[in-house]
């Protein structure tokens, strides 16, 4: 009954100015620990648990709840690690759809901090041993190449190893990892982190192949003779263009490309950021967690000034009326950066603000941003309402279309592109030739990182299924729909 006498307590960060200072992760260490037992209280262990349902792992948290509440942290963290091969991802990353779940949040009410439970669970059971590499007794004498190094492509590669096939990551970047490497800032996750689940990986068994570009490096048809099944999880690359004069302007860049180097030099593979933000006036243009991230590396490069342009309007501080409990709504909220932003007087964010020209200086560079209102039903600008901004910056964060069809995939694999811009599959996560899977964004299209993890695994069953005619291998999103139409 501690949902009545005790209130919400989340992780506390450290100061919003102090974090400007360095890159590393945002919250303060060991404030985690001491408030996770009494929050962990307050689940209500529900007869029907929304929470479990809206999370696409299946993760079974009424259960490590009341574990963690009795102190019963071992077994916690055995239930979490059955559900989740990279909680400690997931804590950092995921933005938690089962506490919008939760029961506790009926009428605007206060959540269970599942995440930060979650996260408290992730890291104790690194830092006691309990999560230990799990190699296979045997080999099946079955070889499994994965293409890619993302959430999605990891989590099916550790499946198929511990389901006993011999299987290879095929990955072109130097370092395995994908966006959770190059794309995530390391003040939301530190790289030790990752490096540290890889090194697990290799010690059950998982190979890493980097730096070669499948197609370019190694034929589709020499990968397929390497193995009996092949998994595509290239992610979902193929990054939005703004369709407005100037787009093409030096000054204009792509906000992946961008965090990318940013990334690249705090791993020490550059000695500096191909494009810095470091005393210029940016222009984000964009509204979700890539800007926002792109947002905390600029006021760490030490930006003259940071405008964010979302073309959304501002979403209610509460949930909608067309977006009831339990969905995820779309709700207003602040992120570490936009917090860094508002500390340090670095950052303003312009909502329901489309974008109308990039204009160029006298010597060709771009100087501005020309921006206008936005019209709330089809987002085109409002007559009478452009204004511009100064910038020697601006960076496209647009999120993605889809895969990039390479023609490797396309015609060696016989790959098709859907209308939604993913990889065509059916069901069983099957596309294109036999024995060719298809994982994560690449058939999704963008998602969430649980989402990722959740179709790795879920493939993996379906790869397994397919060289043994059976697997034991868990398989959350068909769980899930059993579960949804029970």
């Amino acid at each position: 009954m501690a949902f009545f006498t005790t209130p919400r307590a989340e992780r506390v960060r450290r100061d919003a100015r102090e974090r400007l200072d360095d890159w590393r992760e945002v919250y303060r260490p060991g404030s985690l620990l001491p408030i996770v037992g009494g929050q962990a209280a307050r689940c209500m262990d529900c007869g029907l648990p929304f929470c479990h349902s809206a999370c696409p792992l299946g993760n079974l948290v009424p259960d490590w709840n009341g574990l963690v509440a009795l102190n019963g942290w071992r077994a916690a963290a055995a239930r979490l690690l059955a559900t989740n091969n990279f909680p400690e991802f997931t804590g950092r990353l995921c933005p938690a759809p089962c506490e919008s779940a939760c029961v506790l949040a009926v009428d605007g009410g206060a959540p269970v901090t599942i995440k930060n439970i979650e996260l408290a669970l992730a890291d104790r059971a690194w830092e006691e041993g309990w999560d230990l590499p799990q190699p296979p007794a045997g080999t099946t004498g079955r070889r499994v190449a994965v293409v890619g190094s993302g959430p999605a492509g990891l989590a099916a590669a550790q499946q198929l190893t511990r389901a006993g096939h011999t299987t290879t990551v095929y990955e072109r970047a130097d370092r395995p990892g994908g966006l959770l490497r190059y794309g995530i800032p390391p003040f939301r996750l530190e790289k030790h982190r990752l490096d540290r689940r890889l090194d697990q990986m290799r010690a059950e068994g998982t190979a890493f192949r980097t730096g070669l570009c499948v197609g370019r490096d190694l034929t589709a048809d020499e990968l397929r003779a390497e193995c009996d099944a092949l998994v595509v999880a290239v992610g979902a690359g193929l990054r939005r263009e703004l369709p407005v004069p100037g787009s093409r302007l030096p000054g204009v860049h792509q906000a992946m490309a961008y965090l990318t180097g940013a990334n690249r030099v705090d791993e020490g593979e550059l000695p500096a950021a191909p494009v810095s933000a470091e005393g210029l006036r940016v222009v984000i243009v964009g509204g979700g967690d890539t800007a926002a991230d792109c947002l905390g590396t600029a006021l760490r490069q030490r930006a003259a000034a940071v405008t964010q342009l979302d073309i959304n309007p501002r979403p209610p501080a509460s949930r909608a009326p067309g977006e009831p409990w339990p969905v995820h709504p779309k709700v207003h909220r602040e992120t570490t950066s936009h917090e860094e932003a508002d500390a340090s007087g670095g950052g303003v964010r312009v909502f329901a603000a489309t974008t109308v020209a990039f204009e160029p200086g006298p010597d060709g560079h771009l100087a501005a941003v020309r921006f206008a209102d936005a019209e709330s039903s089809d987002r085109t600008p409002r007559a009478g309402t452009e204004r511009s901004v100064p910038a020697e910056l601006a960076l496209l964060a647009l999120g993605f279309t889809g895969p990039e069809p390479e023609p490797w995939l396309t015609a060696r694999l016989g790959l098709t592109v859907g209308p939604d811009g993913a990889f065509a599959r059916d069901d069983g996560f099957a596309a294109g030739t036999a024995g060719v899977f298809v994982a994560g964004d690449a058939g999704r299209g963008q998602s969430l990182i649980v989402w990722a993890i959740a179709e790795g695994r879920s493939a993996a069953a379906a790869v397994d299924r397919y060289l043994r005619g059976r697997t034991e291998l868990p398989d959350p999103i068909r769980a899930s729909a059993r579960r949804l139409t029970l």
